[in-house]
């Protein structure tokens, strides 16, 4: 017998995988938890029927959302990601020599437990001393830390549930309030294919919350469209034009992708118009 999990990512579109087995499937407090052994993509992570993370494709999600605004930031210091817990972003947040302190402010602390319990490549920089743990409410985090952090990443779910407010103007001037006065700021945007309408949302948002504000892309095979966006405000550096080259290997990020990243296809450009 064989066994699938399916992702149904819109009313009309699904992604399945067929399983190897189950891990761990519970109910935390905030939200339905599995992780699954898949034949094709390794270990997944699913948060309410979504795919969040995969052991074979995470390096692509995970080195953009971080490295893009790191190696924007002439000299990122306190670097803050809101959810997460799966702890990729911080992990490559720290292989930066100049970054002294990486907060984590997720919601679930389950999703922090199960990582680094099942996923310990991913979750391996949650052990560093540079990271610090903040179980709690990100966009209340964001409001109690003003001026405090030069790079802030919001890694967040799908705007559904808990992470709807990650996805507000709102907590885009927050996120402005509470960074450094060279900082940036990133979330991830969902598929122009998928989420236009968001995605104009959000740039127009952040376009007038910060001076300057940025989208750019990477192929994620797991996520929905597999063209995944990030939106990135900037208190004053440019990413598409103002960056440093990173001293360390990746596997997807270079800084000649990060240069063309930022080059929209005209469907995708229209949306932030």
């Amino acid at each position: 017998m064989e066994l699938w999990f399916t992702e149904r990512q819109t009313p009309n579109l699904s992604i399945g995988c067929r399983i190897d087995k189950t891990l761990i499937h519970e109910r935390t407090e905030y939200q339905d938890l599995t992780i699954i052994d898949t034949l094709q993509y390794g270990r997944m992570l699913v948060l309410d029927g979504c795919v969040m993370t995969t052991e074979k494709d995470e390096f692509v999600y995970h080195e953009m959302i971080s490295h893009v605004p790191l190696a924007t930031h002439p000299n990122p210091k306190k670097v803050l990601v809101v959810g997460g817990g799966d702890g990729g972003v911080i992990r490559e947040a720290l292989r930066h020599p100049s970054v002294e302190k990486a907060v984590l402010a997720e919601i679930d602390g389950a999703v922090i437990r199960r990582s680094q319990e099942f996923l310990p490549t991913i979750a391996a920089g949650l052990k560093d001393p540079r990271a610090v743990l903040a179980v709690g409410d990100g966009v209340k985090h964001v409001k109690e830390h003003r001026g405090e952090y030069d790079v802030i990443v919001c890694d967040s779910t799908d705007p559904i549930g808990p992470a709807v407010g990650l996805f507000s103007k709102e907590f885009f001037t927050d996120a402005r309030e509470a960074l450094t006065p060279d900082g940036l700021f990133v979330a991830q945007s969902e598929s122009p294919f998928l989420h236009g309408e968001l995605i104009a949302r959000v740039m127009k948002d952040l376009a007038a919350v910060f001076p300057v504000a940025r989208l750019y892309w990477a192929v994620i095979p797991t996520y929905p469209g597999a063209m995944w966006t990030f939106a990135l405000g900037s208190k004053k550096h440019d990413p598409a034009t103002d960056f440093r080259r990173v001293e360390f290997p990746t596997k997807y990020y270079s800084p000649e992708i990060h240069r063309a990243a930022f080059v929209l296809p005209p469907f995708a450009a229209a949306l932030v118009r």
